[in-house]
């Protein structure tokens, strides 16, 4: 993506969490990833697709320190 857009589309979000974009459509539809909807059209804030990634990341971390205590 060469330039940084504050709001993204479905393809978009696809492409920087390196998925597809109907993948990110379903997460979008069942609420496990910060979305909203324009007409029929998903659209992602970019901070809330980074907050979230990082929420992932701790929550993975400490999920996995849980494990090795």
């Amino acid at each position: 993506m060469p330039k940084s857009k504050e709001i993204m589309t479905a393809k978009e979000v696809g492409e920087y969490l390196n998925i597809h974009p109907l993948t990110v459509q379903r997460h979008a539809r069942a609420g496990k990833i910060p979305a909203f909807k324009i007409g029929t059209d998903w659209r992602f804030h970019r901070k809330h697709i980074q907050r979230w990634i990082r929420e992932k990341i701790s929550s993975s971390h400490t999920n996995r320190s849980d494990f090795l205590a």
